[in-house]
């Protein structure tokens, strides 16, 4: 099986180091690490990074760079260095500017400041002012440096009517990782963002619990691409309260959804 994340929604409560401690415990390959830049510190930069050390962990992904209207942020251009600095693979960016050439002159700078040492991954959502693998595909185009990257969300992609084939026809350099989950039927309007954000925050599934076709979209993306388990879920939050068991609740689910023919 390829490389499996911990994305770190799926412990939102939780700090970077506990998340990776709980990845870890769990049996994960990786761990994903929300940057938030209000607490953050150098002493955070030097604890996560003997967490990762001490158990051989990757740092799958940081995020999020929050892309808005108006001038290139200092703020994004840290977190890159925060993810380098820990080793990540990939930052994790979403963009609010309604200006798609803004979006990718920003997401341009932040190639520029990875300086091939991270990827810059963007992603797509309708909640977002990217909605679509067709637009994200535009601005990665337009940004056309090496080091910029498409993350594709299955829940995402669902619901932007996006599908597997779709996937299947992005170049394969485009695609580091992708992330992973499930969903029930649609059920509300795809205009109604609020909705949208609901059900991307806390009303995922797991893998085989809903009705998205994540095996056809395995086989579309690259053999053996990294995956980031991204199972933000109000009922996992309420059932399993302990990170460790909850981590561990979400990878075997997975397992057992891709040991499964």
């Amino acid at each position: 099986m390829q490389l499996l994340s911990l994305a770190a929604g799926v412990l939102p409560e939780h700090m970077p180091q506990t998340t990776a401690r709980a990845a870890a415990a769990a049996g994960y390959d990786a761990t994903g690490v929300w940057v938030d830049l209000a607490s953050w510190t150098d002493g955070t930069t030097r604890e996560l990074k003997a967490v990762l050390a001490d158990h051989a962990l990757l740092a799958l992904d940081v995020e999020v760079v929050w892309l808005m209207p108006g001038p290139p942020e200092d703020n994004h251009r840290r977190i890159v260095d925060i993810g380098r600095e820990i080793g990540a693979a990939n930052v994790l960016c979403v963009s609010s500017d309604p200006d798609d050439g803004a979006t990718a002159a920003k997401l341009a700078a932040l190639c520029e400041h990875a300086a091939g040492d991270i990827r810059i991954s963007l992603e797509f959502a309708l909640f977002t002012e990217v909605k679509s693998i067709a637009q994200a595909s535009a601005i990665l185009r337009a940004v056309g440096d090496p080091a910029i990257a498409m993350l594709i969300d299955p829940l995402h992609l669902a619901r932007s009517g996006g599908t597997p084939s779709d996937v299947a026809a992005l170049p394969a350099k485009w695609l580091p990782y992708a992330q992973f989950c499930d969903a029930g039927p649609l059920t509300f309007d795809t205009d109604d963002r609020t909705a949208i954000i609901e059900e991307a925050v806390d009303r995922r599934l797991l893998p085989g619990e809903g009705i998205l076709p994540l095996r056809e979209l395995a086989s579309a993306m690259p053999p053996a691409l990294p995956l980031s388990i991204e199972l933000r879920s109000k009922a996992l939050r309420d059932a399993y309260p302990d990170a460790e068991d909850r981590a561990r609740a979400v990878l075997a689910a997975t397992t057992r959804f891709f040991d499964t023919n």
